[in-house]
């Protein structure tokens, strides 16, 4: 595979953010100026010299209305990515693209909604109206049969795990507890303060069998955004330049939408493993370079073959690997350090994505020591996305 050109001469100058909440109290395009105005802050950047944008289709802030909100004079770059939470590292791998390319100077990559306290993805398509389209006849293969929530689709492949690698509830536990305990010291986290025990977790109701509560992420207000540029003009901004080293966004054999249920075999994320070929090949770099993590944990299960997928272990040994505390601060491979999308905040990604930067910059408050490389993953069981950033 031919090096991706942008790998290694762009970075991430910037990230903002609003505070994280269940129920705002503003609008979403509110979140959204608000989100790009603090990273064009941490960037030290006026927002008239953006002069590109990149989100997700899911995005209820069109692009106009974010330009005219922040006074950016014209655009000249912007891109949207489907499939959700498997889009956030590719709005960045976009915005890459464009400034590599010299489509753009700068480009601010962002995503905002009131995901508690307006549409709530976690109830469901039971309320979708039927549809001629293939977007929507795709449900037709599983919803009859009562499979209608996020929830219920992962349930199946974790259900499976169980079977085929001996995996167990309470090794979903651990990954729960870790990213909880990290999110008790990040004040700007939805749990700061509220740790959790194992114990917590195997106690806590079932949402669909094996899944409990404490299994799930949680549903969040709020709005994240990162300001990528090339290298070369991060140097002259206020952050150090966080580089980024690899993108990639992968889609697999028979692929479905967090519903692969036809595949041959149901344990791996291969559409991840597509994203993990890349970035490797393009990078030069290997599972032993990264120092930690941001796996995306909208459910528990699909953090453990994400790790089998990116080489940490081998098929059927993430269970071995994350005991003892080595997602933990401390352990051989520290996860989600702010807390997660179970504990910190529920941003479709892009917070995790801050998350690695900060890691990068050695500011986290919960900082992994000699950090020089940084894994970030995308939404997985649908197609997805990812990032190794780094220092310069």
């Amino acid at each position: 595979m031919t090096a991706h050109r942008y790998a290694g001469a762009t970075a991430i100058a910037g990230i903002g953010a609003t505070e994280f909440s269940k129920r705002s109290g503003r609008s979403e395009l509110q979140l959204a100026v608000e989100a790009c105005t603090a990273a064009l802050d941490d960037a030290g950047l006026e927002p008239h010299r953006v002069n590109g944008l990149s989100t997700f289709t899911m995005e209820t802030n069109p692009e106009n209305e974010v330009m005219r909100s922040l006074g950016i004079p014209e655009l000249t770059h912007f891109s949207r990515i489907h499939f959700g939470g498997g889009a956030p590292c590719g709005t960045v791998q976009f915005a890459a693209m464009a400034v590599n390319e010299g489509v753009a100077d700068y480009v601010l990559c962002y995503r905002a909604f009131n995901e508690r306290s307006g549409r709530r993805f976690g109830a469901g398509v039971q309320e979708r109206p039927a549809g001629a389209t293939a977007e929507e006849a795709q449900f037709a293969w599983t919803s009859p049969y009562g499979l209608l929530t996020p929830a219920s689709w992962v349930a199946m492949f974790a259900t499976r795990l169980m079977h085929e690698y001996g995996v167990t509830s309470e090794d979903f536990g651990r990954v729960a507890v870790a990213d909880r305990r990290h999110a008790a010291t990040n004040p700007a986290a939805h749990f700061y303060g509220a740790p959790i025990t194992l114990e917590d977790h195997q106690e806590s109701r079932f949402i669909v069998e094996p899944l409990h509560l404490l299994d799930c992420c949680q549903e969040t207000d709020g709005g994240q955004a990162l300001l990528v540029t090339t290298l070369e003009r991060a140097r002259d901004l206020r952050q150090a330049p966080v580089v980024v080293e690899a993108a990639a966004q992968g889609m697999a054999d028979d692929q479905q939408m967090m519903r692969s249920f036809f595949r041959d075999s149901l344990v791996g994320l291969p559409e991840m493993g597509v994203c993990a070929r890349q970035m490797w090949e393009t990078s030069g770099l290997g599972p032993d370079d990264i120092q930690t993590a941001v796996i995306y944990d909208h459910f528990t299960p699909f953090v453990l073959p994400q790790l089998e997928e990116f080489g940490f272990c081998g098929r059927g040994e993430a269970k071995d690997f994350i005991t003892g505390g080595a997602i933990e601060i401390g352990g051989r491979l520290p996860l989600n350090t702010h807390g997660g999308q179970l504990g910190e905040a529920y941003l479709h990604g892009m917070n995790g994505i801050a998350e690695g930067v900060r890691q990068v910059r050695g500011t986290s408050v919960n900082q992994v020591g000699g950090v020089d490389h940084v894994l970030v993953t995308a939404g997985t069981g649908v197609p997805t996305s990812a990032l190794v950033l780094g220092r310069e």
